[in-house]
C-alpha cells in the first residue's frame, strides 16, 4: 500500500465526522467532514410542489451546492456577483439531486418538496461526494421532522435505501480512495461513484487525466469505491441512531 502526503494507505478514508442539527432553523442539516473538506448541508421540507408536478400525487427533490469564497487556499468570487452560475456548480447541484432522488420514493413524499443545499465551508478534495452523503443524513432527518408534523404519513417508506459517494484514482500508479487536494492535482485517473447502501451504482464518473485506463483497472477501482461506500454507508447509520439534542 502506498503512503500519501496525509499519512493514509491507498485503501483508508479519510476521518469522516457528521454533526446534524448543526443549523437551528432548518428541517434537517448536517456538517459533513471528509478529512479537511468540510461541507454543511442544509435541508428544507416545505408543503407543495413545483406547478409541473401538481396534481401528480408525488413530490419532489432538488439540490443546489456553492463553494464559499474562502474555501479554497486563495479567495474566489462569489458566483452571485459575477451574475451567472458556473457549469461546475450546475453539473454537482444536479448530481446531488439526481442522486438523492434515485432513493427516493416521490409517492410516498406526497406532493411536498425536499430542498437540499450544500455549502462548503472548506474544501481539500471531494466536495461532491461529500455533499451527497451527508446530505442522505440530512434529509433523512428533514422526513422524520415532516412525519412528527403530520405532513406524510408515519408509516410511509420514503427512503427506499441510503446512498453515499466516494472517489477513487490512480495516484503515483497505484489505485487510492478518497482522494484529497494533493491525490487529486497528481491522479492520473479520477472518479467519483455514487452507490446505494445496498450495493446499486448510481453515478460513475471517470476520466483519465493523463494515461487512459483498461477495463480491469477500471474494475479494480469500483472495487475499492464499493469497500469505501460499505463504510460510509455504516457511518451513516451510527450517525442516525444517535439521539438529537
Amino acid at each position: 500500500m502506498t503512503s500519501r502526503s496525509d499519512g493514509r494507505v491507498a485503501d483508508e478514508l479519510r476521518p469522516i465526522r457528521f454533526t446534524r442539527k448543526w443549523l437551528d432553523h432548518a428541517e434537517g442539516s448536517v456538517l459533513v467532514e471528509f478529512g479537511a473538506t468540510r461541507v454543511l448541508c442544509a435541508v428544507s421540507f416545505t408543503a407543495g410542489v413545483p406547478r409541473w408536478k401538481k396534481g401528480s400525487g408525488e413530490g419532489w427533490l432538488t439540490a443546489e451546492y456553492s463553494m464559499l469564497p474562502r474555501a479554497t487556499h486563495t479567495r474566489s468570487d462569489r458566483e452571485s456577483v459575477k451574475g451567472k452560475i458556473g457549469g461546475r456548480t450546475h453539473e454537482i447541484s444536479r448530481l446531488i439531486g439526481r442522486s438523492l432522488r434515485s432513493v427516493l420514493d416521490l409517492t410516498s413524499l406526497g406532493e411536498n418538496t425536499i430542498m437540499i443545499d450544500c455549502d462548503v465551508l472548506q474544501a481539500d478534495g471531494g466536495t461532491r461526494t461529500a455533499a451527497i452523503t451527508g446530505a442522505y443524513v440530512a434529509v433523512c432527518d428533514a422526513i422524520e421532522w415532516a412525519r412528527e408534523s403530520g405532513l406524510i404519513e408515519p408509516s410511509a417508506v420514503v427512503m427506499r435505501d441510503s446512498v453515499a459517494a466516494v472517489s477513487v484514482g490512480i495516484v503515483d500508479g497505484k489505485p487510492c480512495l478518497d482522494l484529497h487536494y494533493d491525490d487529486d492535482v497528481r491522479a492520473d485517473t479520477d472518479m467519483n461513484v455514487v452507490m446505494t447502501g445496498s450495493g446499486a451504482f448510481i453515478e460513475v464518473q471517470g476520466t483519465a487525466e493523463r494515461e487512459p485506463f483498461d477495463r480491469a483497472l477500471l474494475n479494480e477501482l469500483l472495487d475499492l469505491a464499493t469497500s469505501g461506500i460499505v463504510d460510509l454507508t455504516q457511518m451513516q447509520k451510527a450517525a442516525l441512531a444517535q439521539p438529537l439534542t
